[in-house]
């Protein structure tokens, strides 16, 4: 079996969209381990603003994000309001040990914000799903609130940040990364075994820059 992690943050509507290529990756022999980040940690660390923080990027993005739901058959609705607090939601993912549960919740839970547009910032909306995949929410919801699952989503973000990943959705095979929900192609190309020249990506990364942006070269 050939693992694959799913980096993901529900307040991003490509995660919903890249879940649903799981059962892809499933099909080649792989099997995915969903790990929750949070998204603004991510966006901090690397001195970013996310897309909805940028009124022409926001517009554009939930333009993208309903033309490729359509294309692939999904209803979109989206959460009450958006940006939203994804913490509890996370955690509760996190806190599910078994990795078969913690996906089955995760593709659940991402559904059901953006499919079905409930409130994934609810603990009583977890809860209700926690319970609808066959889980004990009450008791999830409880471990979320604990210091050890707290500092567990603060590694995986760390590890995030350490790894140079800056958005999600992000997929991780062998070391590799596949950043966006556009990207499954890449990731079952390379999970047949196939790579990039590493050494001419290094020489071509040594190349000097021949300009600087600047302020003033706007016009």
């Amino acid at each position: 079996m050939k693992l694959v992690r799913f980096y993901f943050d529900p307040v991003s509507p490509y995660s919903w969209l890249a879940s649903k290529d799981i059962r892809c990756i499933e099909a080649t022999n792989g099997v995915v381990e969903c790990v929750p980040v949070l998204f603004a940690g991510l966006l901090k660390a690397h001195g970013q603003k996310g897309p909805v923080e940028v009124p022409v990027k926001r517009v554009n993005t939930f333009r993208d994000v309903m033309r490729l739901a359509a294309e692939m058959g999904l209803r979109f609705t989206g959460p009450p309001g958006h940006p939203f607090n994804p913490l509890m939601a996370l955690r509760m993912s996190m806190a599910i040990t078994d990795l078969a549960e913690r996906r089955r919740f995760t593709v659940e839970m991402l559904a059901a914000c953006w499919e079905r547009g409930l409130d994934v910032s609810s603990s009583e909306v977890l809860i209700v799903l926690a319970n609808e995949c066959g889980l004990d929410g009450e008791a999830l919801a409880q471990a979320a609130v604990t210091p050890e699952i707290k500092q567990a989503l603060t590694a995986t973000t760390a590890h995030a940040v350490e790894a140079g990943m800056f958005g999600v959705p992000t997929f991780e095979f062998e070391g590799d990364y596949f950043w966006g929900a556009d990207r499954i192609d890449s990731l079952l190309w390379r999970m047949a075994g196939n790579r990039i020249d590493e050494a001419a990506l290094r020489e071509f990364l040594d190349r000097p820059a021949l300009a600087q942006r600047r302020a003033e070269q706007l016009g």
